[in-house]
């Protein structure tokens, strides 16, 4: 039987690394570069790249008024460090937060099933179109990784590409749910069918139930945008997200950005951190120093 186009493509980005190669891999990276990175002036630059996020069960039209406010008054408060990138939230918060947004920062909608991605192809693309059209710039969605698992490529990749056009103008980020897919030959598969199913992030994790980003994760994900990019001419954007807490975490990650894709990733852009939590001690850090 004749392979489909979904294992040639795959394997027409061989990646050789067995799991062991790749954590030493990074931790020489990390030991030897990370400390010529380390500056206030790399903090402001990583406080522009954060998505803020809030999805909690308990969030309400109110909450989320107040959380789009504390963005809103940044600019005044912080006139020496550039905004964060974007606000991300459920879908059905997406037009309040257009409507209480003053700041020039991008609203991100999660959609197509968060955090599972265990539901109908139908309602995935429904549920995107929605929040574009409420106002969403990007939309957050987590690739099926059990269509992944089950090797069912042909089903995984048409419902990403499906999605993708309900974006219309926004910014499609596929979420590999890396903890879950347990290998960097996994990892590093999944990131070649979500590229080629018209991603325009590799993201890492809900944080939502799986084991977050991980440095390994990371590194995979970018050999794989290095090597579709060099094949394809098209960029791809990484988003680390799930667990991003320290300014030692956010320090490490835009190293092995930096090593692995350059410096023209090293922008909101093409390199986004989903961790609220990180906002707060950038600015500790900062102000410390």
């Amino acid at each position: 039987m004749e392979e489909d186009k979904y294992v040639k493509t795959m394997k027409s980005y061989p990646f050789t690394l067995s799991d062991a190669e790749v954590t030493e891999k990074v931790n020489k990276l990390i030991a030897e570069k990370m400390e010529e990175n380390r500056s206030v002036e790399l903090y402001r630059k990583l406080y522009s790249c954060i998505d803020l996020t809030t999805l909690n069960t308990t969030d309400t039209k109110e909450s989320l008024w107040k959380f789009t406010d504390k963005v809103n008054n940044f600019d005044g408060a912080h006139p020496e460090v550039d905004n964060v990138a974007a606000i991300c939230v459920y879908p059905n918060f997406t037009a309040t937060v257009k409507e209480a947004l003053t700041a020039d920062v991008k609203i991100a909608a999660v959609a197509a099933g968060f955090p599972s991605s265990q539901t109908f192809t139908e309602v995935k693309i429904a549920e995107t179109a929605l929040a574009v059209a409420d106002g969403a710039d990007e939309i957050d969605v987590v690739m099926n990784v059990g269509l992944f698992l089950g090797e069912e490529y042909e089903e995984l990749c048409e419902e990403l590409t499906e999605i993708k056009e309900a974006c219309r103008h926004a910014t499609l980020k596929v979420i590999l749910e890396t903890g879950a897919l347990h290998t960097a030959e996994n990892i590093h598969n999944a990131s070649i069918l979500s590229l080629y199913s018209g991603a325009d992030f590799l993201k890492t994790s809900t944080g939502k139930g799986y084991l977050g980003a991980s440095p390994e994760a990371v590194y995979v994900m970018c050999r794989a945008i290095k090597s579709y990019k060099d094949k394809t001419g098209r960029k791809a954007g990484v988003k680390i997200s799930g667990g991003v807490v320290t300014t030692e975490d956010a320090l490490k990650y835009y190293t092995i950005v930096k090593e692995i894709l350059g410096e023209e990733w090293c922008n909101n852009t093409l390199f986004r951190l989903g961790a609220s939590r990180l906002a707060d001690a950038l600015l500790s850090e900062m102000q410390d120093q």
